[in-house]
């Protein structure tokens, strides 16, 4: 099984982008998690540039999903809303079948995002991703230097609750 894990933030040293790599290592067996890390590179969505005008990395973006089983973000809050990267890149499978019925798990790096969580989900509803509904993972790396990031990654206790949100997502993607 292959998921697609996606970090809201662009920025090079992200809460969300290590989280989604310490997820990398607690997959379950047969299963993997790629990060798709050219939500930066998108042109800005503009439904006039669909179809044969397409742009080659907008196109990239629609077949990975395409070809994911299901999708991890991971997203920061900015102002009180979805980071513009990861809207536009959603925006960029709204009008095709990449998005419908795509399994989709939220993960979170901080507890300071709960105005863009709903955002997000709101979103992904509109676009029929299927939301995994169970609890939330929430590790808190917000606030913490590059070099604590690891610390708190490796500790036990959040270890096994990414092992476990990721079985159960896996799992929810299984009933399908």
């Amino acid at each position: 099984m292959k998921l697609l894990g996606l970090s809201g933030s662009l920025r090079a040293v992200s809460t969300n982008t290590a989280l989604l790599r310490a997820m990398q290592h607690e997959m379950p067996l047969g299963c993997r998690l790629d990060l798709h890390d050219q939500l930066g590179g998108l042109p800005i969505y503009n439904p006039d540039n669909e179809g044969e005008r397409t742009p080659a990395a907008a196109a990239r973006w629609n077949e990975a999903v395409c070809a994911a089983d299901g999708l991890v973000i991971s997203c920061p809050e900015y102002a009180h809303g979805i980071p513009g990267g990861l809207k536009n890149a959603l925006d960029w499978l709204v009008s095709g079948p990449a998005a419908v019925g795509k399994p989709v798990m939220l993960v979170h790096a901080s507890h300071r995002s709960l105005v863009s969580r709903e955002a997000l989900r709101e979103v992904l509803r509109t676009m029929s991703f299927r939301i995994f509904a169970a609890p939330e993972l929430e590790v808190p790396l917000l606030g913490k230097k590059l070099a604590e990031y690891a610390t708190v990654l490796d500790d036990a206790k959040w270890r096994q609750a990414i092992a476990n949100c990721l079985a159960g997502f896996v799992q929810f993607i299984r009933q399908d």
